[in-house]
């Protein structure tokens, strides 16, 4: 016997479901997080055929598609590229309380630009060219929130 259902309410249940899962991060971006926390210093990957330098680092050139297998500490100081201010409470920043400022900061001698948060600093005092530096976590635990933040140097 065949049910018409075009006839039938259909019901939504909200609900949230949580899925712990771990991966491995591999040997590239392990050293990187392991370097951040115990050395508080940024490695990056050079690329033997171009000379590029990439933070975060790359197992494999994206322009010369050859490994990237030399890696070098950076200082840490770089330099905002961009920016944008949040002004509302997101779950995504955690326990931070807007305004929260996302920059693209590019490290001094690296070709590319990681994202993170910068702190110290009022909205209205960024701007792209300014001069940060890395604030670390008093007890690391091998992720990218070693850093706690930049601010300027």
């Amino acid at each position: 016997m065949e049910q018409d259902l075009s006839k039938v309410t259909p019901l939504v249940y909200e609900s949230r479901i949580g899925v712990p899962y771990n991966w491995w991060a591999g040997q590239t971006a392990s050293h990187f997080f392991e370097t951040i926390a115990h050395d508080r210093k940024l490695a990056a990957t050079k690329c033997g055929q171009c000379g590029k330098v990439f933070v975060p680092p790359r197992k494999t050139c994206p322009e010369c598609f050859v490994d990237a297998t030399e890696w070098i500490n950076l200082s840490g100081t770089g330099t905002v590229v961009t920016f944008t201010v949040v002004s509302r409470k997101l779950a995504a920043l955690g326990s931070r309380n807007p305004p929260v400022i996302f920059a693209l900061i590019k490290p001094d001698g690296a070709d590319t630009a990681m994202l993170h948060i910068l702190g110290n600093i009022a909205p209205e005092k960024v701007h792209t060219g300014l001069a940060v530096k890395p604030v670390f976590v008093e007890n690391p635990k091998g992720h990218i929130t070693d850093i706690s933040h930049f601010e300027p140097v």
